[in-house]
């Protein structure tokens, strides 16, 4: 085979540039935001700062309330010295206004520019302490707590290097959602692989109306995942759920609300409405799989005198190895990811029982707006889908990269 040369590279540059830019790009700033303490919550940590800033808008607003709170309570100050106080500071705020009133976001400063924003902060709230404890202040509640963000206005750096991943390594919650998602992965990929492949060799078969029953099969998997979720939700409602009470009657469960009530029943569930709506995914790849197979595979093991039985392990299944790869590793990663079944279902409930990797991200990323530690959650979840593509690939030992 011949090499590729420059003429050959310059081709697939456009193709590379796409896929670092939509497929690594994602990554790369995921990975970034889990050495930091990022919270959109948090205005000293909503931003990646390597080292210390200023909040400018923060400091500007405060200038501008203490000295309208400052300038409506100098009429209830009766001693002169106090009122003396409250006008210099009044030009004190005044003069850093002019400073840094046009300057907008999170910038650098000086030390000297830091000593004096603290030394603003300290002077301002003795003063309003004092002006408190002596006298009946208008704004006296709500006074203290705007002063301290001016001290607030200095934002730390909030790197914290390995801490997120250190922090998720004793987190238990994530152990539970390594355990569900990989229970639900197992359990829902299996079911599918042997529903599917049966479901497969039907259709591979020419019978009576052979485009209709492919196409109503597919209908589960045409289903958006959310209306499915939302249909399976209804299903399994202890009240009035067909399935649920289904099961109740043959037995096969003592309440017809243990469905989604219970943390057995609830992950029962969300494989049940899974296999349902992908098993036909799964039988699609493997039917085409299926017709790749030469004819002349199954006449030879004919001739030799081989049972049907004989023919599917030693004729159909060793040829069927790579589509089983690819069907097996596109389930794997896809149901691994599972969120919008489980989050439309049960929400990650009942106590957690059905909560994976994916849902907890996604309520530490914006339920509690906390970037940093749920992009920590998200680069496990990177880690772990590479591992089973490289165990797929390396247990089924198919190299479908390989020319033959």
């Amino acid at each position: 085979m011949k090499k590729m040369g420059i003429k050959e590279y310059l081709f697939i540059i456009p193709t590379l540039i796409l896929l670092g830019v939509f497929s690594l790009g994602p990554v790369i700033q995921s990975l970034s935001y889990t050495f930091f303490d990022y919270r959109l919550n948090d205005q000293q940590k909503a931003g990646l700062y390597l080292s210390e800033r200023f909040n400018t808008e923060l400091f500007n607003e405060t200038l501008l309330y203490v000295s309208l709170f400052l300038e409506e309570d100098l009429d209830n100050v009766s001693d002169e010295d106090d009122k003396t106080d409250i006008k210099d500071t009044l030009h004190t705020l005044d003069t850093f206004s002019d400073t840094y009133g046009e300057k907008k976001g999170v910038i650098k400063i000086s030390d000297d520019e830091r000593v004096d924003i603290v030394k603003l902060h300290e002077e301002t709230s003795i003063l309003v302490q004092k002006l408190i404890s002596k006298y009946e202040l208008t704004n006296e509640e709500n006074l203290p707590a705007l002063v301290e963000d001016f001290q607030n206005s200095i934002i730390p750096s909030n790197f914290i290097g390995l801490k997120g991943y250190m922090k998720a390594f004793t987190d238990g919650r994530i152990g539970i959602a390594l355990w569900n998602t990989t229970l639900f992965t197992a359990v829902s990929v299996a079911l599918e692989l042997a529903l599917g492949l049966g479901l497969a060799l039907i259709l591979n078969k020419a019978i009576f109306g052979q485009g209709l029953i492919r196409t109503t099969s597919l209908i589960p998997w045409a289903i958006p995942t959310a209306v499915a979720a939302l249909m399976w939700g209804y299903l399994y409602d202890g009240t009035s759920g067909v399935v649920a009470n289904f099961f109740e009657n043959i037995g096969l469960i003592e309440d017809s609300r243990d469905l989604l009530l219970t943390s057995g029943g609830a992950m029962f569930s969300t494989i049940l409405a899974d296999v349902w709506k992908t098993t036909p995914y799964m039988a699609l790849l493997l039917l085409a799989g299926l017709q790749n197979i030469p004819k002349s595979s199954y006449e030879a093991a004919a001739i030799d005198g081989a049972s049907k039985i004989q023919t599917f392990f030693n004729v159909t299944l060793p040829l069927l190895k790579p589509a089983i790869l690819v069907a097996l590793l596109f389930r794997t990663l896809d149901a691994f990811r599972v969120f919008d079944l489980i989050f439309v279902l049960t929400g990650g409930g009942p106590g957690g029982s059905t909560e994976t990797l994916s849902i907890y991200a996604y309520k530490v990323m914006f339920g509690q707006t906390n970037f940093g530690y749920g992009s920590v959650i998200v680069m496990l979840m990177f880690v772990c889908v590479a591992l089973i593509a490289i165990l797929f690939v390396r247990v089924l030992g198919a190299d479908l990269m390989e020319k033959k």
